[in-house]
């Protein structure tokens, strides 16, 4: 038996080890966190301003967090409160909910920045992807970039991090289906030529990777990715800059970077794109770990920033 073989065993126990308990995991974790009653989406027809989407969109969330109290899900109820302030492009408060949200001025917006969040992002954990929008716009700020907006993009069903769901590309596609037609309404609501990078966090690289970009999308970086379920990133359906970065703290570093076909599905994402064979412009991403890119003071925060700003990230 040769060695190849061997790993690839190794491989395949693990995957089936991670399947196995990711169906038992999946159910447990839904049984955990019951849908709350909310109202339906506002709908918007496509010319309809940012302030009156940020109105209406506000007083859905104030009625959904009343659905929820009556409910008895006053957890819940208080992070929906927690978004009545904030300037929501859209937002759903079914089950996991949906939830785009802008820091910064769109209609003066030279750049923007989309954020795509990964694993178990949710309205329950939606916290901790908003204080990394908002360190990232500050962080803008704070160098000058004040015209370039910030969008945290929860636009899909997000996987468990311990499920079947996170190792194939099902969400992946169906996110895509929702982030391209937002890159085109986006279009629409900024200046004609504000240019777009796309930050996509751990799984959030696997829908970017398969979301063909509109040509106002001049980069995109993969940070904590898994893989892209491609060999190259010429082969990406974009014609952006394609970065890829990993903290050196990231557990996803110990993910098995290989792509199997198994009936009915494949599983895994391939080649790692912080592999010079990726062909990805590699930028360092500092000490931390998966969750740390987007954390305040950090070496990988300034780094994506330079992105989002269209600078090149510093290679020291």
């Amino acid at each position: 038996m040769t060695p190849r073989t061997v790993r690839l065993g190794r491989l395949r126990r693990a995957l089936s080890a991670a399947l196995v308990a990711g169906a038992v995991a999946a159910p447990v974790s839904a049984a955990a966190l019951p849908s709350a009653p909310a109202p339906a989406p506002v709908r918007f027809a496509d010319a309809a301003p940012p302030a009156a989407r940020y109105a209406a969109n506000r007083a859905n969330v104030i009625a959904a967090a009343r659905m929820a109290e009556e409910d008895g899900r006053g957890s819940r109820a208080v992070k929906l409160l927690e978004l009545a302030g904030g300037n929501l492009l859209s937002f759903d408060g079914r089950g996991e909910g949906r939830v785009v949200e802008v820091f910064g001025d769109l209609s003066r917006a030279e750049r923007v920045a989309v954020l795509v969040p990964g694993s178990d992002t949710t309205l329950d954990t939606y916290r901790r992807f908003r204080e990394g929008a908002r360190a990232l716009s500050e962080r803008l700020r704070a160098q000058g970039q004040g015209r370039v907006a910030v969008v945290a993009w929860l636009g899909y069903e997000t996987p468990g991090t311990v499920s079947p769901s996170v190792l194939t590309s099902g969400r992946a596609d169906d996110a895509a289906g929702a982030l391209e037609p937002f890159l085109d309404e986006l279009g629409r609501l900024t200046p004609h030529g504000t240019r777009v990078a796309l930050l996509c966090h751990s799984y959030g690289s696997v829908v970017c990777a398969r979301t063909a970009t509109p040509a106002s999308v001049t980069d995109v970086a993969l940070f904590g990715s898994p893989g892209t379920g491609v060999d190259r990133a010429a082969q990406l359906p974009t014609s952006a800059r394609v970065w890829a970065g990993r903290g050196a703290d990231d557990w996803i570093a110990n993910v098995p970077h290989l792509l199997l076909e198994l009936p009915g599905t494949a599983v895994g994402f391939g080649t790692d794109p912080v592999d010079p064979a990726f062909g990805a412009r590699v930028f360092p991403a500092g000490s931390g770990g998966h969750s740390d890119y987007l954390k305040p003071g950090s070496f990988a925060l300034d780094q994506l920033t330079r992105i989002a700003a269209g600078r090149s990230p510093a290679h020291d």
